[in-house]
């Protein structure tokens, strides 16, 4: 199916190729008028109906012209005036953040705390020398109440006994017991 499409498609390109070239020989220079710029508001000229027929591209442009929207001229208005109001800034601005002074005088109590709990860090034990195996709960069986309980099929039972040559021999004699035939 793909192979068709493609030669038609080739076909059809050839024979387009073809009809412009024979079109170029055959066409005079045609002078078409530019568009003018008022013409939004003068009525729309009749356009001469030329003797000979028309090409592919000579309709195309007339159909588009006939289509395209009048853009509406965008009405001016009167440009306001620029204030630039960064320019009283510099009177304007204050420094937020006080940074003159000492922070230990300004925050006193806070800071002893801090150099107070900083002296004391070193003469405090650390984490590890806190925790001690002793310490440690390692008792094994813990979660046994959490397990679940594995349920024991019968027939699990007997399909193991089955798979054993002895308990092959307990079966069957245990089947001829069972089964009399007298």
């Amino acid at each position: 199916m793909r192979d068709v499409q493609f030669w038609i498609y080739v076909i059809v390109g050839i024979i387009y190729l073809i009809s412009r070239v024979r079109k170029k020989r055959q066409a005079e220079p045609v002078n078409t008028p530019e568009p003018k710029l008022e013409r939004r508001f003068q009525q729309p000229e009749p356009q001469p109906v030329p003797q000979k027929g028309l090409t592919f591209e000579e309709l195309l442009r007339e159909i588009t012209e006939a289509k395209a929207p009048v853009k509406p001229e965008p009405v001016l208005q009167p440009k306001s005036e620029y204030v630039d109001y960064d320019d009283d800034l510099e009177e304007e601005e204050q420094d937020l953040e006080d940074v003159s002074g000492d922070y230990r005088k300004k925050d006193r109590a806070f800071y002893d705390t801090y150099e107070e709990a900083k002296r004391q860090a070193f003469n405090r034990p650390s984490l590890e020398e806190t925790v001690k195996l002793q310490d440690t709960d390692m008792k094994f069986g813990k979660f046994k109440e959490f397990a679940q309980e594995v349920e024991s099929n019968p027939l699990n039972d007997y399909l193991k006994e089955l798979k054993d040559p002895d308990g092959f021999k307990k079966a069957f004699v245990l089947s001829e017991v069972l089964q009399r035939r007298y």
